[in-house]
């Protein structure tokens, strides 16, 4: 824990925290019954809003270290020392969501290694080592190499077990290599979409978060750096749109024609948020995402274990959300409308300590 020093980027808070409420919004709705289409993910291949989400953080994950990590290096700060402290914070959010997720039965025999909050601590840690030991054109490579070889091993190999190159749920070379080398068990059976293999191409979305903090960091006039994200997302968009004809949209998978098109328009909303924020000065309407955004991960936690309250522990046999949905359906509430009041409900609930925190100034790093 540690008091906020220097300035922040408060366009990339504010992102950061409306991406963190859109998480929370999307994970806990009234009832997993009736929820808009738009709030859930895509079944398998496709695209849906709720898609963006995870790969949107995954992105801001890759800016953040570009823009930190600059101003350790500028200020003197030792590269063992980083490379130190990257590991401890990455190790501690592994932990943690190894833990968050054995909530709240807290079973040691039926464990889930893998996770969302496991796989950002990965990409952070590959990322921040990768920042630390190469230039923005090694990156690019890096990322290129990744995003084509992870394309070809899914769509060239077969799957040991049938025999066919396969992209179906549990049939594909992700899953075969997840149920050889991933500990505990799967997230749906057989398969699992923070598998170790599919986190491969999830580190490239964090490459080219990366890439998009070295922009902000350029000479650039900053209506040029909004201008060249913006630009920059439109190109990623268009790509990937044309890649998914051969390799298809597929976050369980993290495709590599996915990881495009949502960096592409996380660039896009970044450089929309950097011209609107911080060029422009435009403050009104964004300090419930930059209190958000300001303790992301700590607000994350707190939305699992708060969800204990209001959708695991029973009141007169029933949850508090139970409670909820049966009297607004009562009243002639539509039902999808009824899960997604209460789910706004819950967001707001999780401002309450985060808004504590941002007023005392507190900013809570793992």
């Amino acid at each position: 824990m540690m008091k906020e020093k220097g300035t922040r980027l408060i366009s990339l808070d504010a992102l950061r925290g409306a991406t963190i409420a859109a998480m929370i919004l999307v994970n806990f709705p009234g009832s997993w019954d009736s929820v808009f289409p738009p709030l859930l993910h895509a079944h398998w291949n496709g695209i849906t809003p709720t898609d963006f989400i995870f790969p949107f953080f995954l992105f801001i994950v890759g800016v953040s270290i570009a823009l930190a990590y600059s101003k350790s290096l500028s200020n003197g700060l030792p590269k063992r020392d980083l490379y130190k402290k990257t590991l401890i914070r990455g190790v501690k959010i592994f932990v943690l969501g190894v833990v968050l997720g054995m909530i709240p039965q807290f079973d040691f025999a039926d464990i889930r290694v893998a996770g969302v909050l496991q796989r950002i601590s990965i990409v952070f840690v590959v990322c921040s080592f990768l920042f630390l030991q190469s230039g923005w054109r090694s990156q690019v490579f890096v990322m290129t190499f990744i995003l084509i070889g992870y394309w070809l091993t899914m769509v060239l190999i077969p799957d040991p077990v049938t025999g066919e190159v396969m992209l179906e749920p549990g049939d594909n070379v992700a899953a075969w290599i997840d149920l050889r080398l991933l500990p505990g068990k799967m997230w749906n059976g057989n398969w699992d979409p923070e598998g170790i293999y599919s986190t491969l191409p999830a580190v490239a979305t964090g490459i080219l978060g990366m890439l998009a903090g070295k922009l902000l960091l350029s000479d650039k006039d900053k209506i040029e750096k909004a201008a060249h994200l913006m630009v920059m997302g439109f190109a990623l968009t268009l790509l990937g749109l044309f890649w998914s004809l051969f390799f298809p949209l597929n976050k369980n998978l993290w495709t590599s024609s996915y990881v495009l098109v949502t960096a592409g328009v996380a660039f896009g909303f970044l450089g929309a948020f950097y011209y609107w924020v911080d060029v422009k000065g435009n403050r009104w309407g964004t300090k419930p995402w930059i209190i958000f955004g300001s303790n992301a991960i700590t607000v994350y936690v707190l939305a699992d274990v708060l969800s204990l309250l209001f959708y695991v522990w029973l009141f007169d046999d029933a949850s508090l959300s139970a409670h909820f949905m049966e009297v607004a359906t009562d009243a002639g509430m539509m039902p999808e409308l009824a899960s997604m009041v209460f789910a706004t409900m819950f967001v707001a609930v999780n401002f309450v300590p985060a808004y504590l925190l941002y007023q005392r100034r507190i900013f809570i790093k793992l």
